[in-house]
């Protein structure tokens, strides 16, 4: 049976409340379902573009209950060595080697247990009796064999391992899936699921992120950096402004001793927020509309 989680929130304005004091400030929306996962200990799948504070949302849940954060960082090719556990091939030759004299039997008994075990993410976190949040980032980029072997993970909170048996959760992980929505999730994934779309956040919001990230910028020139990147976002570019790189350009700007968004300022530091030629070219050119 499948241990209780831990529990790290009272309600949902206590969620807003304690996630903004690890620096994350959360839409009402957020929080609600935030609190919800916990609540009904579900995993929680946030999807949406890069850079919107996905997987920020996964550390600062960490942070706030002290737990540990173990990650999974998908990728083209990854697998359930990568994934789940693999065995250490090279202690296993070295046991069997030391124990010629013991016989195959006794030797395969050995080689197949505890010590010769190496946990990946999953299992790690299916082990752990300490609070953890388990994030799975980037879901999107993995192979569908891999959301095979997720199902097991996120419907029971346990890993079968052939050679040692199926190993069930003492203490129910906070799971947190992002995915930036470069390929469709399969429907059996997303049923074990509780759903967020986090995308970039209204003007107010994002004001108040850059005060709370960059204390020592002027509430006037935070409000006209919120409002250049608002106008580049609405621009058709190959990779629109996070709002990292909208804190980063906030960070810029006090560096440099800037007192207001001119011109010349945003064409000298485009190359913070924009990452493409093309996209600082086009938005060269628009700076006027700006």
């Amino acid at each position: 049976m499948v241990g209780e989680g831990t529990q790290f929130f009272e309600s949902v304005a206590d969620t807003a409340a304690r996630l903004a004091e690890v620096g994350y400030l959360a839409s009402t929306e957020v929080a609600t379902t935030v609190f919800l996962a916990d609540r009904l200990g579900k995993p929680l799948l946030v999807e949406g573009p890069a850079g919107v504070g996905k997987t920020e949302l996964a550390k600062a849940v960490a942070a706030l209950g002290r737990a540990r954060l173990v990650r999974l960082q998908c990728y083209e090719g990854i697998d359930e060595s990568r994934a789940l556990y693999e065995w250490n091939h090279a202690k296993q030759l070295l046991r069997i080697t030391a124990g010629r004299d013991e016989g195959w039997d006794a030797a395969r008994t050995d080689i197949f247990g505890e010590d010769f075990l190496l946990t990946r993410p999953l299992l790690t976190a299916i082990r752990g009796d300490e609070p953890t949040v388990l994030l799975i980032d980037e879901m999107d980029k993995a192979d569908v064999e891999v959301e095979a072997l997720l199902l097991e993970v996120l419907s029971d909170y346990q890993v079968t391992v052939p050679e040692l048996g199926t190993i069930t959760a003492t203490r129910r992980p906070f799971v947190l899936l992002t995915s930036n929505a470069t390929r469709e999730l399969s429907e059996a994934l997303r049923r074990r699921c509780l759903f967020l779309h986090l995308d970039y956040p209204e003007a107010e919001l994002e004001r108040r992120i850059v005060r709370l990230r960059v204390p020592g910028l002027d509430a006037a020139l935070a409000e006209s950096l919120v409002r250049v990147v608002g106008a580049l976002r609405a621009l058709e570019l190959r990779k629109a402004p996070s709002v990292a790189e909208t804190v980063d350009w906030a960070r810029t700007l006090l560096a440099l001793g800037a007192d207001t968004l001119d011109e010349t300022v945003v064409r000298a530091t485009l190359g913070v927020v924009l990452k493409h030629q093309d996209d600082v070219l086009k938005a060269a050119q628009k700076l006027t509309l700006v």
